[in-house]
């Protein structure tokens, strides 16, 4: 069956860095643009960053531009989410979202890892 099993979140101060993990499984990664989403307490779930298939273009919200990257290994079946310079504010559960558009649009969510950042 299909998952993305996200790992590496957790607890870390203000100015520290992360790397998430998103291994995915049960279809054909390469051909699927990948995605981290965001969503703190009482907030709409925000995209973070984008990915497309082959790696060859990504997106960042704003909010996240210069300090997180995002980057894939086909060859591994795995999404990363390099977070440098953390803040509080990123404080939230961090999800990996797979999504292709052809030949018929299809798309997978992952259960979620927890980022605290808090001194």
């Amino acid at each position: 069956q299909v998952q993305l099993v996200e790992s590496g979140g957790g607890l870390v101060q203000p100015g520290g860095s992360l790397r998430l993990s998103c291994a995915a499984s049960g279809f054909t990664f390469s051909n699927y643009a990948m995605n981290w989403y965001r969503q703190a307490p009482g907030q709409e779930r925000e995209l973070v960053a984008f990915i497309t298939g082959a790696g060859k273009i990504t997106n960042y919200a704003d909010s996240v531009k210069g300090r997180f990257i995002i980057s894939r290994d086909n060859a591994k079946n795995t999404v990363y989410l390099q977070m440098n310079s953390l803040k509080p504010e990123d404080t939230a559960v961090y999800y990996c979202y797979a999504r292709r558009g052809r030949p018929v649009p299809s798309d997978y969510w992952g259960q979620g890892t927890q980022v605290t950042v808090s001194s």
